[in-house]
């Protein structure tokens, strides 16, 4: 398997949830890449960047998708297909 890199990339928002829609929308833009995990997108403070939040659910459900719903979601899981 090849090595994961994460990009890092400076933005603005108002507070966390505005970072975490700002990112959802960046990481599903470019899914059509095959070696994209929008499922891990997370966002951190520019000056705290050890303490990252997670912007999707991305449970593992039991048919092996994972959830593609928000963190926090209400109600139950939404599967996607797997890579």
């Amino acid at each position: 398997m090849s090595p994961r890199w994460v990009a890092h990339l400076p933005f603005t928002a108002a507070d966390l949830p505005a970072a975490r829609r700002f990112a959802g929308a960046l990481a599903r833009s470019v899914t059509f890449l095959p070696d994209v995990d929008a499922g891990e997108t997370t966002v951190s403070a520019e000056d705290d960047q050890g303490v990252r939040h997670r912007v999707f659910c991305d449970l593992p459900l039991p048919d092996r998708t994972r959830c593609v719903r928000r963190t926090d979601h209400d109600g139950p899981c939404t599967g996607r297909r797997p890579r």
